[in-house]
């Protein structure tokens, strides 16, 4: 009796479609960039210094906004706000937000979902190169929405900013007071942030309602970091 080699052929094609599926299941989720010839650094263009919109004007405009046109945002945009939250602004390594002992324990993140010439996935702000550093590829709004209550402003952002903290690299110094600097510190990045988008016409609001251990996953955070607000990002209506 001859072998049916035939039914071999439809067991490895289900074999590949069960292995791809699991491949577009990890990305679609969010995988870490950890394969060096996955790695990108995007170099951002450099900041302005000068606008139409006086600070008076900023403070007077900033609102919490939730709702956002279905517009990408430009990098120079995301270069310009991030810049803003914890650019370098002297030969010293002196920021744009104050810091206590001039530590900087903030870090800062750019979900990318609708961002020009910044494929979606998770990037790290690099302040000193004025750039982006690839974490994990994918589209993650829907995941990180999901991790912060469903807030709908989480998924409909072009972009989420997410600021996170390294209280080791304080309270080195300053014991557990460092942990009350941190915290101070974020939220002087969180209004340098909010004012800039306001002259860039872009919305935003402080989300600070997530599960720490989710946002923490999805962003792939080093350990000894903590994520303390998410900043979704999309043109004012």
């Amino acid at each position: 009796m001859k072998r049916p080699v035939n039914m071999l052929i439809p067991l490895s094609i289900l074999f590949s479609v069960a292995l791809l599926s699991g491949r577009c299941r990890m990305e679609k989720e969010g995988s870490r960039a950890s394969d060096p010839s996955q790695q990108a650094r995007i170099k951002l263009p450099p900041p302005l210094y000068k606008s139409q919109t006086s600070i008076e004007e900023a403070l007077l405009q900033r609102r919490s906004i939730r709702n956002y046109k279905k517009e990408q945002l430009e990098l120079r945009d995301i270069s310009q706000i991030l810049w803003a939250g914890q650019g370098i602004t002297s030969e010293n390594g002196g920021r744009t937000a104050p810091s206590a002992g001039a530590i900087y324990p903030l870090e800062l993140y750019v979900l990318s979902g609708d961002i020009k010439d910044v494929p979606p996935g998770v990037y790290h702000y690099l302040p000193a190169e004025h750039s982006l550093d690839l974490v994990a590829r994918g589209d993650l709004r829907n995941a990180l929405s999901g991790a912060a209550s469903m807030q709908g402003s989480v998924r409909r952002g072009a972009a989420v900013v997410v600021i996170t903290a390294n209280y080791q690299r304080i309270t080195r110094k300053y014991k557990e007071r460092g942990v009350r600097f941190a915290h101070l510190e974020a939220g002087h990045a969180a209004q340098n942030i909010c004012l800039q988008a306001v002259s860039l016409g872009i919305g935003t609001v402080t989300v600070g309602a997530f599960t720490d251990s989710e946002v923490t996953q999805l962003l792939h955070l080093p350990p000894n970091e903590e994520p303390l607000y998410l900043m979704p990002l999309g043109k004012r209506k």
